[in-house]
C-alpha cells in the first residue's frame, strides 16, 4: 500500500471513529443486513452509483442518501435462485458467519440485496428464463411474472461492516456490487413498491459525498473507488475490507 493509500485509509478510520454516537442503549446482537451498489461505467463518463434518499418518516437516518438495501428476512433463506454465488464469494460470506451457520443463511444475504433493490428502486437483478422461472410471492411475484430468476452469480461481495455496540440499531451488513448491465428489467415508476426511497438517482462518487450520507457509506464509496482503480472486474477472489468495532475504535481488516 502506497503513502496516498495509507493516508486515505487513516482518514477513513478517523472519520468513523470521530462520528458522534449515541451509545447509551442496551447492547444487542447485530441483525443481518445486505445492500447493493449498482455501478454504471458508461464509456467516457465518470463512475456512477445508484443511490436513493430515505423517506423522512424513517427513524434511522431520515433524509440520508443510501444504497438500496435492508434487513435480511427469514424468508430470504428459502427463495430459489437460478445461479449460486461463485465459490470465492460463498467462502467469504461464510467467514465469521454467526450461528446458525447454514448455506441457506449465507444465500439469504444475496437474495436480500436483490429483493431490497427491487422493493426500493424497482430494478430487477437476475437472469431471464424462457420457461420455468421460480414462482415467488408478494412483491417478488413481479420477478416470476417477467420470467426473471434471481441469480447470485451477478453479485460481487465488496465489503462488510458491523454497527458499533450500544447503538439504537445494529446491523451486520454485507455490501455487494454489480454493474448496470446486470439490471435486466425495471419498473416504469422509477422507484420500488415499498416507497422507502425517494429521488432514486445515479450519482458520481463526488456527487454522492456532497449529499447527506452516513460515515460508513462514505467509507464504502472510497473503498469501491480504490478497488475499481486496480481491479475493474471486481475479482471475487480478491480480499475485501471488514469494518468492525474492536475495543473502543473502528478497525479495518481484510478477509
Amino acid at each position: 500500500m502506497n503513502e496516498k493509500a495509507v493516508a486515505g485509509l487513516s482518514d477513513r478510520l478517523a472519520k468513523l471513529n470521530n462520528e458522534i454516537r449515541d451509545t447509551t442503549h442496551a447492547n444487542q446482537r447485530p441483525k443481518d443486513a445486505a445492500t447493493l451498489l449498482i455501478l454504471d461505467r458508461t464509456a467516457g463518463a465518470p463512475l456512477r452509483v445508484l443511490m436513493g434518499r430515505r423517506h423522512m418518516r424513517h427513524r434511522f437516518f431520515p433524509g440520508a442518501y443510501v444504497f438500496p438495501g435492508g434487513k435480511v428476512d427469514a424468508a430470504d433463506s428459502f427463495v430459489p435462485v437460478a445461479a449460486p454465488y461463485d465459490e470465492a464469494t460463498a467462502a467469504k460470506i461464510n467467514l465469521d458467519l454467526k450461528r446458525p451457520k447454514t448455506a441457506a443463511r449465507a444465500r439469504a444475504f444475496g437474495v436480500a440485496a436483490i429483493r431490497e433493490t427491487f422493493e426500493e428502486a424497482g430494478l430487477f437483478i437476475g437472469t431471464r428464463m424462457e420457461r420455468g422461472a421460480p414462482s415467488l410471492k408478494g412483491d417478488m411475484a413481479a420477478f416470476s411474472e417477467r420470467g426473471i430468476a434471481i441469480a447470485l452469480d451477478r453479485l460481487r461481495f465488496v465489503a462488510r461492516a458491523i454497527t458499533p455496540p450500544r447503538r439504537p440499531r445494529r446491523f451486520d451488513t454485507r455490501f455487494f456490487a454489480c454493474f448496470a448491465g446486470d439490471v435486466v428489467d425495471r419498473l416504469e415508476a422509477g422507484v420500488g413498491p415499498s416507497g422507502e426511497l425517494e429521488d432514486v438517482a445515479w450519482l458520481t462518487i463526488e456527487e454522492a459525498k456532497k449529499t447527506q450520507i452516513p460515515p460508513i457509506t462514505v467509507a464504502i464509496l472510497d473503498e469501491i473507488e480504490d478497488r475499481l482503480a486496480s481491479d475493474p472486474a471486481l475479482d471475487p477472489t480478491a480480499p475485501i475490507p471488514y469494518y468492525r468495532w474492536v475495543g473502543k475504535t473502528f478497525q479495518r481488516s481484510m478477509i
